[in-house]
């Protein structure tokens, strides 16, 4: 069967967060693509601010389909006012298709994806668990580095996914009619505690690297102490003290349903990150 494409070189996709862990890969794929990306973020040539309202309608002109990542998350005070705006200025605009990046077991998220659902558009939700890259491209990188990981995740287990498969299933949404009206719920193929998570990073690394569980305002306050954005700060805090509590821990088959192949699992991706030297500690002098 050949798949009828919404998205060629002749057209426009807006990839917002085009700086970020899927922005920058959903951005790449297309580009390779031939798809003519327009990157959105504050300091692309044409910007876009979520805080700014009057940067959206430039950002839209012309566009065809959006990459929709909400920035800090879907979870935050005022995504819904935003994203109803967003999605309204986008029909009138003349966008066609919304590809929405969604929190799974965040009730706010499903507030926003039953907005996009209902905004006569063209859609497709990818509802992800927690990203295996927040442990060399996101907060807990520092840790791993120090060879110490103090998180208050507890003994939870959460199927992590990796943002190279929410890139894959990203663009396949942006640029094939088949997934339009679809929830791909998106996780790795196991589910892992985070000392487990932890624990194969060191077995990858080859390093000693402990995980040690702590309460909820000493990890607030050692993200603090390395710089963490006071916002993502917040929404690790919400994350784990609210959707780290068991709902998430199943796995769901949204890559294979969207791509017809098996997530990545959480090893493989910690060998490849070990092999890159993202985690090599600079020797002493």
């Amino acid at each position: 069967m050949t798949t009828k494409h919404i998205a060629t070189s002749a057209n426009t996709v807006l990839v917002l967060g085009a700086t970020g862990k899927t922005g920058s890969r959903v951005a790449a794929r297309l580009t390779a693509r031939g798809v003519t990306v327009r990157p959105g973020s504050r300091s692309a040539a044409v910007p876009f601010d979520w805080t700014d309202r009057g940067t959206w309608a430039a950002a839209l002109a012309g566009v065809d389909a959006v990459y929709l990542a909400y920035q800090p998350d879907l979870a935050v005070p005022g995504a819904p006012s935003d994203i109803q705006a967003f999605t309204a200025l986008a029909k009138v605009s003349g966008v066609r298709r919304l590809v929405l990046l969604s929190g799974r077991g965040e009730p706010e998220a499903l507030e926003c994806e039953a907005i996009v659902r209902d905004s006569g558009l063209e859609w497709t939700v990818v509802r992800c668990s927690w990203f295996a890259q927040n442990f060399d491209e996101g907060a807990f990188a520092e840790y791993i580095l120090a060879g110490e990981v103090a998180l208050p995740a507890g003994e939870v287990p959460e199927p992590f996914v990796d943002v190279d498969d929410i890139a894959d299933v990203a663009v396949a949404a942006l640029t094939e009619r088949r997934h339009g009206g679809q929830v791909y719920e998106l996780t790795g193929p196991r589910a892992l505690t985070f000392a487990e998570a932890v624990g194969a990073i060191a077995a990858a690394t080859g390093r000693e690297i402990a995980y040690i569980p702590v309460p909820r305002t000493d990890f607030a306050a050692a993200l603090t102490s390395y710089g963490v954005p006071a916002d993502e700060i917040s929404l690790l805090d919400y994350l784990f003290g609210t959707v780290l509590d068991g709902r998430n821990s199943a796995t769901a088959d949204g890559v294979q349903r969207a791509l017809g192949r098996a997530p990545r699992d959480f090893a493989d991706y910690a060998r490849a990150v070990a092999d890159s030297g993202a985690w090599a500690v600079p020797a002493q002098a």
